[in-house]
Formats: C-alpha cells, structure tokens, sequence
C-alpha cells in the first residue's frame, strides 16, 4: 500500500535510509492517517490527492455526490437483498426451482401487465412476502385482483408488509393496502382492518369498516354510518349496517342514522338504508318519513314501509 501511494505521488517518505527503506517522518505518517480517513468515505486516491493538495478543491459538491452515490449502492443492494430473501423464502430444493422463483420475480416486474397478471395466477410458489410487496406497487386493477387472490390464499402471511403500506406516504399504496387486508379472511387480518378504523385516510378507514361489517365486528357501524350521510359508498355502508343490525344495536344504527339526516339527500340516503334494518325503530323511523318535506324522501319512505308490512 505504501509503495502504490508513493510511486502514485500521494505519500512520499521524507527520506531514506542507507539500506534502502523508506523513512516516514511525523508528517508523513498524519498524511497516511488523513489519506485513510478520506479512503473510508469513498472517496478515489486521484481526489484524495486533489482534497491534500488543492486548496481550492471544493469539499461539498464531492461529498454530495458521495452521498449520492452511497445511497445509489444502498438501494441496489437492499433490492439485492429483498430478492435473495425472497428467492429463500421460497425454500427452493434445486437450481431449477431457483431459476423459476427468479423468473417468476422477473415478470411480476415486467412492464407488461399481462405479463404481471400471468405471473401473480401462477405464483403459488412464491412466499406471501412477494407477493405483499408486488400488490402494493402493482397500479393494473386485474393484475391487483390477481395479486389479491393469490394472498388471499395465505392464510394471513404477508400481512406485516401490508400493514406498513397502510402508513406509506403514497395514498395508493394505502388503498392497495388495505383493499388486499379486506380479502385476506383470517382473524390477523382482521385485527389489522380494526386497527385502520382510526386511519386518517378516509379510504383506508372506509374499506375497513365495510370489510368488518361483513364480519360482523360492531365497532365498524360508526364508520358506515358516515358513509351513509356523506353519501360515500353508501349503498355498500348501508348493506353492511343490515347485516349488523339486531336487538339493541338495530335500535342504535337508526338513532344515531336518524339524527345525523338533516339534509334531504342525506334523508333520502338514510330512508334507502333503513329498508333492510329490522325491528320497530326502524319501522317507526320510516312512518316518520313518510311526512317528509322532501316529497322524494316521503314518497321512498312509503314504499319501504309498504313493502315491510306486506312481507
């Protein structure tokens, strides 16, 4: 090493001795150390030697495209890395199950999307985890349907991953996210679409609690019940808070939709998702309507009222 920085002119010793060997006076040996700092940030023995001797050698535009670089590598290195885990996870028994859990990887990221698709239908092979991160990024509707399928199949693996894209500062990675959470039917994913009733992102809390009002979990009936007065997936928020509905709880849905219909599209909405809440209150609620000042509103509340008593 020190002979390569001498005959390169970046340490030269001061002397020599009468034998022949080099003689490295204090300063020489602080350029040593100082030429072995620098060598650890990256940087090439030519700038080092323009960083030691050019006084007007500029130290941030080179440590800029240091940083540059570094996080270039870093980046091709973790992909490197999530491969090889995935090409393991797939706990491959020889070189050619290797080779197909490679090509697999490959076209779910092709930029075909059929290519993609084709891929996610034959991806039993794969681990979850592969899968979870080809959904999240995956912006082809059929090819995320596809993706979704295959994960569903799972048994709730995968679902780390998708919790973290419910935090991804993409909203649509988000609704990736959780749209794959509400197909996966394990109780893990449903822990997770739990969770995401406190979401901030309207969609993320939405496709949660439609998903856990098909499960029957109450504590999504809030959320449906916004839904249903702003108007937003309604019809579907409305389906959800029937199935929900019995006893006690039937008689809160229609309190608590009743009080919040002030608008008349909003009463209309709730006139609508009234039809198919059972027990008295409901039937009340829709006596009432039937006096409405929207004639709309009274009008759809007479049929459904007519159409319960007669059934």
């Amino acid at each position: 090493m020190l002979r390569h920085y001498d005959a390169l002119g970046l340490v030269r010793p001061s002397g020599r001795s009468g034998t022949g060997y080099r003689e490295y006076s204090d300063a020489d040996t602080r350029r040593i150390f100082h030429v072995e700092s620098l060598r650890s940030l990256g940087l090439s023995l030519r700038d080092i030697g323009r960083a030691l001797d050019d006084p007007g050698f500029a130290t941030s535009g080179l440590v800029d495209e240091l940083i540059r670089q570094t996080e270039a590598r870093l980046r091709r290195e973790t992909e490197l890395l999530t491969r090889l885990r995935r090409v393991g996870d797939a706990d491959p028994a020889d070189w050619e199950d290797v080779l197909s859990v490679v090509a697999l990887l490959q076209d779910l990221g092709s930029v075909s999307a059929g290519k993609r698709q084709s891929a996610a239908l034959s991806s039993t092979g794969l681990a979850p985890d592969a899968l979870a991160e080809a959904v999240l990024r995956e912006p082809a509707p059929n090819v995320a349907g596809a993706l979704r399928w295959a994960l569903a199949q799972s048994d709730g693996d995968g679902l780390a991953l998708l919790r973290q894209g419910l935090d991804s500062p993409d909203p649509q990675v988000r609704r990736r996210a959780v749209e794959t959470i509400a197909e996966i039917p394990h109780e893990d994913a449903t822990a997770v679409l739990h969770d995401a009733l406190a979401s901030a992102d309207d969609v993320v809390r939405r496709c949660a609690a439609l998903a856990l009002g098909a499960r029957g979990v109450v504590d999504a009936i809030p959320t449906l019940i916004d839904m249903v007065i702003a108007g937003t997936n309604d019809v579907d928020a409305a389906d959800a808070l029937g199935g929900l509905a019995s006893g006690e709880t039937a008689d809160g849905i229609v309190s608590r939709l009743v009080e919040r219909a002030v608008e008349s599209q909003s009463r209309l909405r709730v006139t609508q998702g009234l039809a198919d809440i059972p027990g008295a209150a409901a039937t009340r609620a829709l006596t009432d309507l039937t006096h409405d000042e929207d004639r709309s509103v009274a009008l759809t509340a007479q049929y459904i009222l007519g159409r319960r008593l007669h059934s």
